[in-house]
Order: structure tokens, then sequence, then C-alpha cells
């Protein structure tokens, strides 16, 4: 079958299911992840053949997108940081609010270049994104990862080693977690915040096949990880250490109050590329 012989039959088949656009960003990724041919290679070539078992692959995932299968899944891989991440259905795909948590921890420790030592904890670390980008772009830093999930923390170290950094990976559920041998400078965590009552609000493809245990919290206790975490980091941040989240946009206030109550300083609550609150800093 040509390319464009397959680009009739996919637009064809999604055409009710998703908007143009995104259509044509999902035939972009899987023709250049299976043909390595970027979007003007295709228009260019619409007579090349695709032969098998790269039309197999192709023809499946167009089913699978009828099934609303997130193309990250698909694939097998993402980009995050200018990084390429493995990831599958254990592990969240990492967003573009996160880039920028990892960016704003980043600008803030202002040690790029230095010869000082770091130490900083990835809580809730799924794939890895977090935790792998500051050490890819702090190489003076001592990164640890921790996850309550055996299969994510094996996503997450295949990640490690294909960006070649070294990140110290331990498996412990951070709601019965009360303390670490080590201390660190910093603490961040990007964990379950979506409320139940946030369903609706969510696309298809996110809440039939990304990780729930990673994603959602009860109603009546949104702020829980937030709670334990501050507690945590309380015991195991060295003294003027930092503690950044990612948290629920609607649940802003709530986690500044939080934080406040529990005796953290220099609060500053930081919204994202879409205007909304998204990130927290503290230090204790």
């Amino acid at each position: 079958m040509h390319i464009q012989q397959f680009k009739k039959e996919f637009f064809k088949s999604l055409n009710r299911l998703y908007p143009i656009t995104e259509i044509q960003s999902f035939f972009n990724i899987l023709i250049e992840h299976q043909l390595h041919l970027n979007r003007i290679d295709a228009a260019l070539k619409p007579e090349y053949n695709i032969e098998n078992p790269v039309l197999e692959f192709l023809q499946n995932a167009l089913c699978d997108l009828k099934k609303h299968i997130p193309i990250q899944y698909i694939i097998g891989e993402t980009e995050f940081f200018g990084l390429t991440f493995k990831v599958n259905s254990n592990v969240l795909i990492p967003r573009p609010e996160t880039e920028e948590l990892v960016s704003w921890i980043l600008n803030n420790s202002k040690i790029q270049t230095s010869n000082s030592k770091l130490s900083i904890l990835d809580i809730g670390s799924g794939s890895g994104c977090i935790a792998i980008s500051l050490a890819k772009n702090l190489p003076n830093a001592e990164v640890f990862a921790l996850d309550i999930s055996t299969e994510a923390l094996k996503i997450a170290k295949e990640n490690a080693k294909t960006n070649n950094v070294k990140i110290h990976f331990m498996e412990a559920d951070i709601l019965k977690l009360k303390e670490l041998p080590y201390k660190f400078d910093i603490i961040v965590s990007n964990p379950p915040y979506v409320r139940e009552l946030e369903k609706d609000q969510m696309q298809e493809n996110v809440l039939e096949h990304e990780p729930h245990l990673a994603l959602f919290v009860k109603d009546e206790d949104p702020l829980l990880f937030y709670d334990k975490i501050a507690d945590f980091a309380k015991t195991n941040l060295l003294k003027n250490g930092k503690l950044y989240f990612e948290i629920n946009q609607y649940l802003g206030n709530e986690t500044v109050e939080l934080l406040s109550t529990k005796g953290f300083e220099n609060i500053a609550l930081k919204k994202d590329i879409y205007g909304v609150d998204r990130m927290i800093k503290s230090s204790f």
C-alpha cells in the first residue's frame, strides 16, 4: 500500500473521532516513527510503498486510535524536556505543564555550572521524567526517585539507562513512608490530584487508558498526598530545603494553606502556560 492510500484510509477512519489537526498529527507521528519520514518527505513521496510488517503495525495503530488508546502508548515512547521516554499503560504520559515544573526547579537551583552537590528526591516518579530531566541538566546532583509501582519503576529504570543518567530508585508507598536514611536539598512530586468529580472533564483516552492509581484521589480528601508528602519533607529536607509540587488547578489556595499550617515558608504559587495555578514552591 502506498502512503497516499494509507493516509486516505487513516483520515476517513478517524474523521468522526478526532479533530482534523489531531488526525494529521497522529499520521505524522506514526509515519516518522515507522518509516523515518518527516511530514514534508511523506508529502513529497505519495507513491512510497509501505511493506509488511510496517503496514501491519500502522493498521493496528489505526485500530488502537479508534479505541482512543493514546498515540504515545501505541508507539511506546514520548518526548519530555528534549529527551525520549519509554511509556506504557503503567505510567502516566508526561505533560507539558510538568516540563514547566522542571524548568522552575532548574532556574531556581542556579547551580547548573556549579561544583556544589545537590540531593534531589522525586516522589511518585512514574516514567522517571522529572528525576531524569533534572539529573540530565544538573550533572552535580544526586537524584533519587520513589514510586509505589513495580511496573512503573521498570520503565523508569529503562528510561534512566536510555538517557544515560544515574538515578537511585526506590519502591515505597509514600502514604506509609515516614523517613529515609537520606536528607535532600529538594523534594519534588507530581502526585495524584484529580478528584473523582472531575472525571467528566477528562478526555476518553486519558480516562480509559492511563493508570488511575497515578491520577485520582477521593473527593473527600483531595490533598491526601500533599499532606503526607509535606510531613515527610519536614523530616527529610535539609535546612532551607525546597519542596516543589505540581497541583490541582482548582486547589491552589487550599494547597498553599496546607503548607503554611505545617510551617513551610516562602510559599510561591505559579501558573502554567494555560494561565491556571499548577505549581507550588516552598521551603522549610
